[in-house]
């Protein structure tokens, strides 16, 4: 079948990715309840027997609500950082010592004849981690919560066939919205969230003509709208000389309540 997937829900509230090639699932971040990890599940009908473990980000409470509670329920080994591990495990309560795996930063693993290279990206958290999915020549790309996309985030990410994306608020937005301002600042800053201008800048260096689709991520309910974002990231993209047809290039959407739709990564 090769490489599919499926973001289960994305945003502040939580998030959850599941990756699969017939023969191995992956649980990308656990950021809600163990029950509500279950509904969405269901909706795409897997079953946490099904999976070969959970792959953890970062220690944010959006990505980990529901982590140790679902590692329990069906016995998985969880995968993170030593400094993510070191910065969760009060949250997550107790995991056996043989589910507890250690992933380093920059390291890859197989699981089955899927390999998963982690990279490090730029937020607010211990050790904050993307990670690349391989099955044969597919190349899926899992990114979010960064505050800006460095060189060696770019390289890890190039020649993906499909990006999941953060696109988190709009610029305006944010300054004139409800936050105080020191959260602004943490949002805006480095170590913060991507704009949507900024993930289009980071989209048009990375147009090569073997990205098909990008996936928008981690959308703010507060600061950002689907509509808007699809605009703005394409609007971002046109005005660095980036111009595609959809035959040729896609944006997606994510949900904050709902899972897309099962997605292969080598379709056009």
């Amino acid at each position: 079948m090769g490489l599919r997937f499926t973001v289960l829900s994305s945003g502040s509230t939580g998030n959850a990715t599941v990756v699969d090639n017939g023969e191995t699932t992956l649980l990308i971040d656990a950021g809600f309840s163990c029950r509500r990890i279950d509904e969405l599940f269901m909706e795409r009908e897997v079953s946490g027997q099904d999976l070969s473990g959970i792959l953890v980000t970062h220690e944010h409470s959006d990505h980990i609500k529901g982590l140790g509670a679902v590692a329990r329920k069906y016995n998985l080994p969880v995968y993170a950082n030593e400094k993510t591990w070191s910065a969760m495990e009060k949250s997550i309560g107790q995991i056996p010592d043989e589910n507890r795996c250690v992933l380093g930063t920059g390291d890859s693993q197989d699981f089955g004849s899927i390999r998963v290279e982690s990279f490090a990206i730029s937020h607010d958290a211990a050790e904050p981690v993307g990670y690349c999915f391989y099955d044969g020549k597919e190349k899926l790309s899992v990114c979010t919560d960064l505050g800006y996309a460095s060189d060696k985030v770019k390289a890890a990410i190039a020649d993906s066939d499909v990006l999941v994306l953060e696109a988190n608020h709009d610029i305006e937005m944010l300054r004139m919205g409800r936050y105080p301002w020191n959260i602004k600042r943490r949002i805006l800053g480095d170590m913060g969230h991507l704009s949507n201008e900024a993930t289009g800048e980071l989209l048009s260096e990375l147009m090569n003509g073997r990205i098909k689709r990008t996936y928008l991520a981690h959308l703010s309910r507060e600061h950002n709208m689907l509509d808007l974002a699809r605009m703005s990231v394409r609007g971002s993209m046109e005005d660095r000389g980036c111009f595609y047809k959809d035959s040729e290039f896609k944006l997606r959407d994510t949900y904050f309540d709902r899972p897309t739709p099962w997605d292969i990564v080598a379709e056009l």
